[in-house]
């Protein structure tokens, strides 16, 4: 800073009220005029008296100020949002910020009085580049009168544009020149879908920055979709148009599908040349077949818990009377309607999801051929689950029937085919690790579980299977097993509606039959062994599920830019490992453990910000304009060199940039000068009184 001396304004400090400078002022007025009008001598003198004295009785005074300068400041804005690490975004803007820093130092006299301070515009939220929220945020305490301009090192890809700035707009784009790119924007999909059915997505790919001197827009360009490791499908679409894209549902859960679309010739970058979306399969309506064998007070817990659920199509027949129980009742008046045996065990079969047999023996009412389309429907990837009673051991078993090729028992077990007396159903410690039965609502593991005893259990022996529940001298109670593509559970019990009827506490029946039921019809989330993977939060969550208490070993993760990391998982507790890494790259990431393979779906952290990946001027240039400023590319030229400017000249050049001088400063001391002072004055006046007197005498 430095003080100078300048004048400042002419000040007028009177004598005497200004009513009486008036009538002075008047008086004087008046008697020229009369001496005018007689045609005087003198005139003129008297008036430069008169003159002399008002205007010493004003006090003119000059005022001269010491006023001490303030520097400019420039605003150098440094953009380091996503878009920026395109290329050699990064490193061409890290070249201009230090060149223009190193100029403001070294240019000594050039660049005196000017003060440089420099902000950074991180990634932020998910509302694209906020360039010039930064801005105004650097400037709230900046004053106005001394900003001598804004520098900003931007591609140019900005979401808060003002229309005006309090100072000049130097905007340095790290390109060449104006870019083009391709997206591929979706424009609906949905967020689930029917399994068995399809779903539209609604996509379009974009070529943005078509120009002249620039190619022209393919016409068409192939589009590959792949979902879950699938082989590819590739479809040729228009560029520029919305497509509709049909895509089958064939399994519930998450399915993670990628749109890629070719590259274009000389395009900025291929990251938003593809999308991924996620479409989670639901099953519209589980179509449920309940077949009692005989009536019992557990037969209406089943139903019940059918029928409660809205999404399930229960059909349910009892067999009211075997067939040995003939007494020349009419068929009419056993049922409503006969039993449909060949339409539902031959014919729609595989129209349900789940069969459950309740108390079933094989009295005959199902032919072998039925019971083995029971048992190849199971293999195909059906669903079967028995709740077995004494009959189960008895000459009707189904184990004697085709039905006993795919239960997961053998035969009987050790000891009385029946145990009778009251006992607690336990978890066994596969279960604990099971997703069935795992955290069960009541269950303790060091403690008897919180709920009801039953009173009768089925023994069974030879199993294959896991034995996920156990009963009376730790027998199996709850059975489970893979049968070729489908399920199989056993309940070694028709108790388990006393927990329905809040015996003794009651029970976790809703839930666990709920369990078992999901189990059977491949609920992802219940599978026993999985890897999934899924991205939130900028985070990638693995997690690795087992029933065996091997170490969780690791998993080789693929980023969506084709590179491998091998990350060694973390054994939180029994059967589970999980790990966790950063996901920043936008795409599809996949997880294998060399048996099974896991996709989860990144979106972009800023989706504004990588919507349009082009370097481009297109967008600042109005305000730039507006402001004063001027545009510049840094590549191959590197950073324009700075000249500070008087106010009114050109602001900048084919290879400079203009910073105005603003010349702002502080008052720091007042010194008033009289013009008249009373040593002048009274001569003054004393002489030209004379001199009118002698003109008029003469």
């Amino acid at each position: 800073m430095r003080l100078d001396q300048a004048i400042a304004a002419l000040r007028f400090d009177p004598s005497l009220p200004l009513w009486l400078m008036a009538a002075l002022t008047a008086f004087c007025v008046l008697s020229l005029a009369t001496a005018i009008w007689r045609g005087a001598r003198g005139t003129v003198w008297r008036g430069l008296a008169f003159a002399v004295i008002l205007l010493w009785l004003a006090g003119p005074r000059l005022v001269e100020e010491t006023r001490q300068t303030r520097p400019d400041i420039a605003l150098l804005v440094i953009d380091q949002t996503a878009s920026m690490a395109i290329g050699d975004r990064t490193k061409l803007a890290a070249q201009a910020r230090a060149t223009i820093e190193k100029q403001v130092q070294d240019q000594g006299r050039e660049m005196a009085g000017l003060e440089l301070r420099t902000i950074t515009v991180p990634e932020a939220g998910t509302g694209g580049t906020r360039l010039f929220a930064a801005i105004d945020r650097a400037l709230a305490d900046i004053p106005a009168a001394r900003l001598a301009g804004i520098v900003a090192v931007t591609d140019g890809q900005i979401h808060d544009i003002p229309t005006t700035l309090p100072a000049p707009l130097h905007v340095l784009l790290p390109a060449k020149g104006e870019e083009i790119d391709r997206r591929v924007r979706v424009v609906s999909a949905p967020g689930y879908g029917i399994v068995g059915k399809s779903v539209e997505l609604r996509v379009v790919i974009e070529d943005l920055g078509t120009t002249l001197g620039l190619l022209a827009p393919s016409p068409t360009t192939r589009l590959t979709i792949r979902r879950d490791g699938e082989p590819p499908r590739v479809v040729t679409v228009p560029v520029g148009r919305e497509q509709t894209i049909e895509l089958p549902v064939t399994r519930a859960g998450p399915s993670v599908i990628e749109l890629a679309a070719d590259p274009r010739s000389g395009e900025a970058s291929l990251i938003n040349n593809r999308a991924v979306v996620t479409i989670n399969g639901v099953r519209d309506r589980l179509r449920v077949l309940l077949v009692s064998g005989e009536p019992h007070p557990g037969e209406r817990t089943w139903r019940r818990l059918l029928k409660a659920d809205p999404a399930v199509d229960l059909v349910h027949f009892t067999i009211l009377r075997p067939p040995e129980k003939d007494d020349l009742t009419p068929l009419n008046e056993l049922a409503l309607i006969a039993f449909p045996v060949r339409e539902l065990f031959q014919v729609k079969i595989r129209e349900f999801d789940l069969i459950i047999l309740d108390r079933f023996t094989n009295r005959g009412l199902l032919p072998p051929v039925y019971l083995r389309n029971i048992a190849e429907y199971v293999r195909e990837g059906g669903a079967l689950l028995m709740s077995v009673g004494p009959e189960f051991n008895g000459p009707a078993s189904p184990l004697a029937s085709p039905l006993g090729a795919i239960l997961p028992v053998r035969g009987p077990g050790d000891g009385p085919a029946v145990t009778e007396g009251a006992f607690r159903p336990s978890v066994t410690a596969l279960g604990t690790r099971h997703p069935v039965t795992e955290n069960l609502p009541g269950w303790r593991s060091n403690a008897p579980p919180l709920w009801g005893e039953w009173f009768r259990a089925v023994t069974a022996g030879a199993v294959q299977g896991d034995v996920l529940m156990a009963g009376p001298h730790e027998r199996p109670l709850l059975v489970v097993n893979h049968v070729g593509e489908g399920r199989v559970a056993l309940l070694l019990s028709d108790q388990i509606w006393l927990w329905s009827r809040g015996h003794d506490g009651g029970g976790p029946q809703a839930e666990l039959l709920r369990r078992v039921a999901h189990w059977l019809m491949k609920e992802p989330e219940l599978d026993e062994t999985a890897l999934t993977a899924r991205v939130a939060d900028g985070q990638l969550a693995i997690e690795r599920r087992t029933t065996d208490d091997a170490p969780p070993g690791s998993v080789s993760v693929t980023t969506p830019d084709g590179a491998q990391i091998q990350i060694a998982l973390s054994a939180n507790r029994a059967g589970r490992g999980t790990a966790n890494l950063p996901a920043t790259s936008p795409g599809v990431w996949q997880v294998s453990d060399g048996t099974r393979t896991a996709y989860a779906a990144a979106g972009a952290a800023n989706p504004m910000e990588l919507a349009d990946l082009r370097a481009t001027a297109t967008l600042l240039a109005p305000l730039v304009r507006a402001s004063g400023g001027s545009i510049h590319w840094l590549d191959p030229n590197g950073a324009p060199a700075l000249r500070r400017i008087d106010a009114g000249r050109d602001v900048s050049g084919t290879s400079w940039i203009g910073l105005p001088r603003r010349a702002d400063h502080v008052v720091v001391g007042i010194a008033a000068l009289p013009l008249l002072p009373p040593w002048l004055a009274l001569p003054l006046i004393l002489g030209l009184t004379i001199l009118a007197w002698r003109r008029e005498g003469a």
